[in-house]
Parts: C-alpha cells; structure tokens; sequence
C-alpha cells in the first residue's frame, strides 16, 4: 500500500456526517462571512459617516453592523459547540473501531509492536484524529466559501481590486503551504514515532527498573530516553516556530493586499469612477479576510500531523487483517460450541497434515509442512532451539495465526469453526502468563464465574499452590500488578489452575520453565504437567530445554520449522 493510501479508512472513519456536523460547519462559515462583513460595513459606515449624509442614510448600515457582531459572536459559539460536540462522537466511534480491529488482529498480528508504541497510537494518536474535523476541514471550507464571497463582493464594487486579491490570495496559499510542507515533509512522522519509542521505553524501563538498577545501566537508560525526548521537544518547537513564521507571512500578505486595494482604487475615486466609501468597503475586506484564510497553512500543517498519525494506527490496526492472521468473524460463535461438558470423558484427537504457517510479508515459511497427531490423554514434548517455529505452530493451533494445509479436530477442519470454538478445546497457558492485579480468586473465577471456593481450592491443590495460597491468606489474598507479588513459577501454576478450571480438552504449555530457576525447573513440570495429565487432558509441552523423559510420551524435535528426528 502506498504511502499517500496508508491511514484513508482511518481519515474517513474519524470525519463527523450527518446535520450536527453540517450545522457546525455552516455555523463556522456564517461566522467567518460575518467576520468579513463585519469589518467591511464599519469601514463604509466610517467613510461614508464623514461625509456627513442624513442619519437616514447610515441607519440600514448601523444596524448591519451590529447584526454581524452579534452573528460572529453567536455563530462562533454554535460552530464551537457543534463541532466539538460531533467531533468526539464522532472519537468514539473511531475508538470503537480501532479497538474492535485490535480484537481482529491481537495478538499475532501486532508484530513487533512494543506495548508502550501500541499504547501511544491507540490514545495519543487516536486523539489526534479529532483535528480533522475542528481544525482541519471545518477551517478550509471556512476559509474556500469566504474568499470565493469576499472576491465576489469586491468584483462588485471595483474589478481591478478583485484582481489584487485574487493574486494576494494566491501568493499567501503558495508562501504557507511551501513554507509549512517543508518542514511538515520530515518532521509529522519522525515526531509521531519518536513519542511511540519514548512511551516504549518509558514504560520498558519502569517494569524492569531493578534490572537495569542492578546492572548499572539504569544512568545509560535514562540519558537515552532524556536525548530522544529533547529530540521530540526541538521538533515540536521547530513547528512552531513554522506556524508563526507562516502567520506572520500571512499577515504580511494581507497587508500588502490592502496598499494593493488602495493603489488602484485612488485614481478611480479621484477621478469620480468610484465612490469613496464602496472603495474603503473594499479596502477593509483584506484586512478581514487573511484573518480567516490566515489558518489555511495551519490547517495543511494539521492536516499531514492527522494523516501522520492515522497512518501510524492503521499501520497497526489495519482496516483488513493481514493474511496470515485469523480475523475475528462477525457472527459470534454457537454458545454449544463454547463448553465441554466433562472433560473427564469428552476428549479431542489433533490431527495435523503438512501444515504450514507464513508471517504476513514474509517469503519463508515459519513452520514448514508439520504433520502430527496428538491423541486423546498422551503428553508431547516439542523441543528445539529459538526460532525454531514452536510459538508459531502453537499460534497455529489456538488459531491466532491461518495456516495451509490440514488442521483438524475430532475430524472438523479447525479452518470451518469458529476461532473461539477452536479454543475452547485447546487452551494455551502462554509462556508469559497474564495475571491480573487482583485476588486468588478473582483471578481463577476469570475462567469460570460458576466455580464454588471449594472448586478454587481443589484446583489451587492440584497446581501445587494450596498451601502457599493458605500462608497468604486464602482466596482473597492479592497477587499484585501483573502478578509482582507472585514468582514466574507460581504464575505458571496460576494460569495453569485457569486452564484446568475452565476445562481445556488440550492443554499447550509454552516455556513454562522460564521463569523458574533450573534448580526448580524439574519440580514445577513435574507439577503441571502431573495435574493436567490427572484431570485427563491432552498435554502439549513446548520447550527449549530438555524435558525428562518419564513425565511424557512422546518428545518431538523442531528446527527451522520443520519436525526432524532426534
């Protein structure tokens, strides 16, 4: 996709329609022509004042004025409250959408995408969106109604002075637009990716500030960040300083289109051929009329900031899921297809058939014509160096990533269910396992809100946690923000009283020794995989590391993505 197509679906989604955007945009319109008019009235009723008519005259002029004062004032409080009203409805919807793509595409599809980045696209760049409507269309189709008026009106009136504006008009669109692109070209993107790396960092440091506390490098850390935030500063000021250069450069232009007017309506209003105060009505449009053109500039400016940042959240949550992904359908999944009824008797054979698995823009495939079945009750071991494919086959099999080939269940090609139906009956406890800031118990009831204290307790025994749970408090003791209060094998063995609570036909655990010191390694498989072979389960262990042969079956070997012997 080229990179003027990049972010367009996020554009037009963040657009306001319907009769409250329209009201806003009319009312914004009507207060910049007032604006003008405004101006333009005073200075024919000052001229014409002077020469000292009956009061007759001037009283459908005083009463101009004072209606385009008090429309400006109204019109502009209207267009700020409808527009800003219909702008962040209109930011719901988009945050709606983005977030329903996140589910579509979460969490194989987000790459290399750091949660600190993620989270600045989804908020700060998100935000973003809403200057599109308020500062971006709503100014330019101000500003294009206002002038095609304001040159009309002094056409009207002297066409040489429409002329001189017209060219004015032009040379300050020109001067902005080139003044404001050649900085917007390189510093909109460079800005909004240099705050997602900040916010990576950030947020990468503050989980793991005792690390780099212990190793010295924390000083290292922190200038680090410090230089890539001065980095953003300079260019945020450097923008604007642009935005004040081209608003002085506006400003410049309008004067110059005022002298303009004057110039070469003098000779006219010397020799008779124009009246004085039409002419000074037509001198007076300029200086109102670059006040309202004057955010043109800006807006382009707003407008590539916006695109820039539209660009960054599609790129990470594109309008249509990468292939290779498997998107969520639109139809939810038969709430029967949900539940396994005894997981002690309804079992599940896999059958894999050169299955094969490629990352969205990549040549190589990562896992290359796997074929396998896993029999109902049996444990397997699949071991094999880093990047050897063994988080993309399991990626396959709980069906985050589409896959070529055959990959059935019972015989029902995983392909034709519904994504969640496939994982109600094989459920992954992740090699980083997700515990939430809250109790034992709030924690357990997340994989099954029916379950009874006495249901959390006997799960708790048969991961190995009771007692431990016991000595904390019972269920109600907390386990802290992504379980700091808990160890990486003690969060195994949470996740893991999860899958066996929620009733998991296949269990595939990944790396679940990572955590753990070697000297432990040994104890908490034997514990996991030793409950979850009591409950009945199908059992998947993947890991780097040797695995000893009395708990398993079968041990299976992977590298460069294919099943090899040994």
């Amino acid at each position: 996709m080229s990179r003027e197509a990049r972010g367009t679906s996020v554009l037009r989604l963040a657009l306001p329609h319907g009769a409250a955007w329209a009201k806003a945009v009319a009312a914004g319109t009507l207060s910049a022509v007032c604006a003008v008019a405004l101006l333009a009235a005073s200075g024919y009723l000052i001229t014409r004042a002077a020469e000292q008519p009956p009061i007759l005259y001037l009283t459908l002029v005083m009463v101009g004025v004072r209606a385009f004062a008090l429309g400006r004032a109204a019109l502009r409080y209207v267009d700020r409250l409808a527009g800003h009203d219909a702008s962040f409805r209109q930011l719901a919807v988009v945050r709606t959408e983005m977030y329903r793509r996140l589910s579509s595409v979460a969490p194989a599809g987000l790459g290399s995408t750091g949660r600190g980045d993620l989270l600045t696209r989804l908020v700060t760049d998100t935000d973003r969106l809403q200057d599109l409507p308020i500062r971006v269309v709503g100014p330019l189709v101000s500003a294009g109604v206002v002038a095609v008026l304001s040159v009309v009106a002094v056409a009207l009136v002297w066409w040489p002075a429409a002329l001189v504006l017209v060219a004015a008009l032009a040379v300050a669109a020109l001067l902005g637009t080139v003044t404001t692109l050649s900085v917007a070209r390189r510093s909109d993107r460079e800005t909004a990716a240099d705050r997602g790396h900040v916010a990576d960092l950030v947020l990468d440091t503050v989980r793991t500030l005792d690390v780099f506390a212990a190793y010295g490098t924390l000083p290292d850390r922190l200038a680090r960040i410090a230089a890539l935030d001065a980095r953003v500063t300079r260019a945020v000021r450097r923008r604007a300083r642009v935005e004040s250069l081209v608003g002085a450069l506006v400003a410049l232009v309008g004067g110059g289109a005022v002298v303009g007017t004057l110039s070469v309506g003098a000779p006219a209003v010397v020799s008779g051929a124009l009246d004085g105060p039409l002419w000074a009505l037509a001198v007076f449009v300029p200086l109102a009329l670059f006040e309202v053109v004057g955010g043109v500039p800006l807006a382009v400016l707003t407008l590539r900031r916006v695109r820039a940042a539209a660009e960054r959240v599609e790129r990470v949550v594109p309008a249509v899921v990468p292939a290779g992904i498997v998107p969520e359908p639109d139809d939810p999944a038969d709430p029967r297809d949900l539940v396994v009824d005894d997981p002690l008797t309804v079992t599940v054979t896999v059958a894999l058939r050169d299955l094969t698995v490629r990352w969205p823009g990549a040549a190589d495939p990562a896992v290359d014509r796997v074929s396998l079945d896993l029999l109902p009750g049996e444990v397997v071991v699949l071991e094999g160096p880093s990047g050897a494919g063994k988080s993309t086959l399991v990626d396959a099999l709980v069906r985050f990533v589409d896959h070529e080939g055959s990959y059935t269940l019972d015989g029902v090609e995983a392909r034709t269910m519904h994504p969640d139906a496939v994982r109600a009956r094989v459920g992954l406890v992740e090699q980083d396992p997700f515990v939430f800031d809250q109790t034992v118990r709030q924690n357990l009831l997340f994989a099954r809100d029916t379950a009874t204290d006495a249901d959390l307790t006997d799960v708790l025994d048969r991961v190995g946690l009771g007692e431990w749970v016991a000595r904390r408090g019972g269920l109600d003791a907390r386990v802290g923000e992504r379980g700091v209060l808990v160890s990486g094998g003690q969060a195994h063995r949470l996740a893991l009283a999860r899958a066996l609570l929620h009733a998991f036909p296949v269990l595939v655990l990944d790396e679940p020794t990572a955590d753990v010191d070697p000297d432990l390694g040994d104890a908490v498989l034997r514990d996991l995989v030793g409950a979850a072979r009591q409950a009945g389960r199908t059992v998947v262990v993947v890991s780097h590391v040797p695995v000893p042969t009395d708990l398993v079956d079968r041990t299976l070997r992977m590298r460069d993505g294919r099943l090899v012997a040994g």
